[in-house]
């Protein structure tokens, strides 16, 4: 009878565990369907790419984009909500435009950089000159007069528009060595020009306005057709615009040929005093162990030298649709699941170290966080960041994703900490399991990191559908591990470069107050 009983007990429990395997397996697959079937990602991203728009900290915009997250979230059934973590620099864009006057008439491509002081509506119109070629900085400081009441250039000319994979493909060998050979000596001979002047490049706008000047004109080529990354302002009383490779290129051989070309610039903008900056903190609550966390990760601020779609509006459609999906399949976490949408990381990861430092609650808690900020492309590479065992958790959870899916993806173990480039790095600082989803190039890095093409047309939406239904598995079985993640950390090898021996990194606080002192 009790050998009966006990295979009779031994049944049940085999069954209860085989259905509880099955449900699982079914939260996976209802992931997938949702995903596959359902999908708002081009909803999403019409809304925050092309109605809100660039999310440069401390503009209009951005506080935009922060509330409509927020609504959203709610649309969703989800709880969402703002949270201050500092001060910027207010401030937003008006109308730019810019046209050469002399010695004929032409309308330029450019735009002012973020937080460049307004012309007003009459604009400027003034002489465009070269930056003074001076053998020494006492000799500059001679010649820096000359610039006064004049556009600056202070950027390189090319010698070609054209990128490199274009000669590679047409140009004979002997063409494009000598190409090259001409860029490295044109970049050798500004830098010395540069260096002459005694100033760094974040200092020289200034001097330059000090002693007079008109304006400030950079051109920022990215090394691909019709592309240039568009930054900020040095200057505090005069424009500072940056201007397409093919309109410096014209501009510059004007003037260094001594035919005086003149522009008008109308740069409008407002200068909005001090502002609020936030995170937008969305949360499904987990009802076994509330206290413990995943978090889904991406910085929400841009440039705003176009709309931000790969950097990072990518990143956040992912961790928006992957909480999106979540609620409607997986409603009950066992963990509370976090999604961390970043103010100002494009300064310094400051959103996310001010999380940290102000919520070490969660941090000290945190089971598991996946980032995802570089790009359209599919998720190809994934690092241990310098935990231990963070092939035991992190290897189980990707044996739920689809095969099609985590075949692609090469993973790191233990891999060394990140140290920064994106906020992932903010937790792994303060010892916490973070960790980046990093994605395929599709020519990330010249044609749309901070440049003016980083526009919603770039987006590759079946590789962001597949990132995902990776994310949102990946967070489903990091709140459903029975067992807390560890936190041990490698010892760390001797950097090859310094030859000396690897440290962890140190947590840092946020800049809570950007761009007023």
């Amino acid at each position: 009878m009790k050998s009966k009983t006990k295979i009779l007990s031994f049944l049940f429990l085999f069954s209860t565990a085989v259905f509880f395997a099955q449900e699982q397996d079914q939260v996976v697959q209802d992931i997938i369907n949702e995903a596959n079937t359902n999908s708002k990602l081009k909803e999403i991203g019409h809304e925050l790419l092309d109605v809100v728009g660039p999310r440069l900290v401390g503009t209009p915009q951005m506080r935009n984009a922060h509330d409509w997250a927020v609504e959203k979230y709610k649309s969703w059934g989800i709880d969402a909500e703002n949270q201050q973590w500092g001060t910027w620099k207010g401030w937003e864009r008006g109308i730019t435009h810019i046209d050469m006057v002399s010695p004929r008439l032409r309308t330029l491509v450019g735009r002012q950089l973020a937080w460049s002081p307004s012309t007003g509506k009459k604009g400027v119109t003034a002489e465009v000159v070269i930056l003074p070629e001076a053998s020494d900085s006492l000799e500059f400081k001679k010649m820096i007069s000359s610039v006064k009441g004049k556009f600056v250039m202070i950027s390189m000319p090319q010698p070609t528009g054209r990128p490199d994979d274009n000669w590679e493909e047409w140009a004979t060998e002997k063409s494009f060595e000598k190409m090259k050979a001409e860029r490295d000596s044109l970049d050798n001979l500004w830098d010395t020009r540069m260096e002459n002047t005694g100033y760094g490049r974040r200092e020289l706008p200034k001097a330059l306005e000090n002693a007079g000047a008109a304006g400030i004109i950079t051109s920022n080529w990215s090394r691909g057709f019709g592309v240039n990354k568009v930054f900020g302002a040095y200057t505090e009383e005069i424009p500072s615009i940056d201007i397409s490779l093919e309109d410096y290129g014209l501009l510059y051989r004007l003037a260094e040929n001594g035919d005086q070309p003149e522009i008008k610039v109308v740069a409008e903008s407002k200068d909005l005093g001090e502002v609020p900056t936030f995170n937008t903190i969305a949360r499904i609550e987990g009802t076994e162990k509330p206290e413990e966390y995943v978090i889904l990760s991406a910085h929400f601020d841009s440039w705003d030298g176009a709309t931000g779609a790969t950097d990072n509006g990518t990143g956040t459609m992912v961790m928006m649709e992957a909480m999106r999906i979540l609620k409607e399949v997986y409603p009950n976490p066992k963990r509370t699941i976090i999604a961390g949408h970043w103010g100002s990381e494009e300064q310094g990861l400051n959103g996310s170290r001010a999380f940290v430092k102000d919520h070490p609650e969660i941090v000290d808690n945190l089971q598991a966080l996946f980032n995802q900020d570089n790009g359209t492309g599919r998720v190809v590479n994934l690092s241990g960041n310098g935990f231990l065992n963070a092939y035991d958790y992190l290897g189980d959870w990707l044996n739920a994703v689809p095969d099609e899916i985590s075949d692609r993806i090469e993973t790191h173990f233990p891999g060394t900490p990140g140290r920064g480039g994106s906020d992932y790095a903010s937790f792994v600082a303060a010892g916490a399991p973070a960790f980046n989803l990093s994605s395929l190039s599709w020519d990330y890095w010249n044609y749309t990191w901070h440049t003016n093409r980083d526009t919603y047309d770039k987006i590759v939406f079946d590789d962001v559908q597949d990132n995902v239904i990776l994310t949102a598995i990946l967070a489903y079985k990091a709140s459903e591990d029975p067992e807390k993640t560890s936190r041990e950390q490698r010892v760390l090898p001797v950097d090859r470069r310094t030859g000396e021996q690897m440290t962890w990194p140190e947590a840092r606080d946020a800049t809570r107050r950007g761009g007023l002192d």
